[in-house]
């Protein structure tokens, strides 16, 4: 049997990263703490993780400046971000640097805990949910390969997408052509309706096509249909394992 999925559990207040950890723990999940950045720092060199549930705030640092640095090395890591910050400019900034989700304090830890299952789910990294279809996708002379969730370029270059981003490309690539709405691209893959201030799909638009743009000499790949939502601009074939 595999092993329980990993988190790591970032957050200054001590209370509220033993209640996390005690709540998750009882939900079948394997959990480590840290309480600054230095412990941060300790447990992403040494623990093997499949999640990181992080507050933006801490007493040695920003969460943000930890998200970021944790892209540049372990690009595959998720990220959910905790903050009690009310401005909308400060989630997007986490977004736009490559956390796959946010919460904001206070949180009912069930919301937290469905967050924290959408987001492993979309990483492959529960066992619940069946992996899926054996497929690889060529797209504007590049390759997707469904089970690797892997991108490369023409010249076997691997492009590094989050969770959040590859998932968003699958959901084009499964659907080539068809002009898909904000809300239909956030129930597909994040599972919940938008708020009427949520961004968080025009960020990981903006990052899709920031690095997948670079790849292929920044042809348009995706056209943004007015009034109407996202479209994937480009032929794709489908290859079925």
């Amino acid at each position: 049997m595999a092993a329980a999925p990993h988190i790591l559990v970032v957050d200054d207040d001590q209370e509220i990263r033993k209640l996390l950890a005690r709540y998750l723990s009882e939900q079948g999940f394997r959990v480590s703490v840290a309480g600054s950045r230095r412990e941060f720092n300790e447990r992403i060199a040494t623990e093997k993780l499949d999640l990181v549930i992080l507050d933006v705030l801490l007493p040695d640092g920003s969460g943000l400046d930890l998200c970021r640095q944790l892209r540049q090395k372990q690009p595959q890591l998720p990220v959910i971000l905790v903050t009690a910050l009310k401005e909308d400019v400060d989630r997007i900034i986490g977004l736009e640097i490559g956390a796959d989700d946010y919460i904001g304090k206070p949180f009912n830890p069930r919301e937290l805990l469905a967050r924290v299952r959408a987001v492993l789910r979309r990483a492959g990294a529960t066992n619940a949910v069946p992996p899926a279809g054996k497929a690889v996708f060529r797209f504007a002379g590049l390759k997707a390969d469904a089970t690797a969730r892997s991108v490369v370029d023409a010249e076997g270059r691997s492009i590094e997408l989050t969770g959040a981003e590859f998932d968003l490309l699958r959901v084009f690539l499964d659907r080539p052509g068809r002009v898909l709405s904000r809300d239909q691209l956030l129930d597909l893959t994040q599972g919940r309706e938008a708020g009427p201030f949520d961004r968080s799909i025009d960020v990981l638009m903006s990052r899709l096509r920031k690095k997948l743009g670079a790849a292929t000499q920044d042809a348009v790949l995706f056209k943004t249909v007015r009034n109407g939502g996202y479209q994937l601009a480009v032929l794709v074939e489908r290859e079925d394992g």
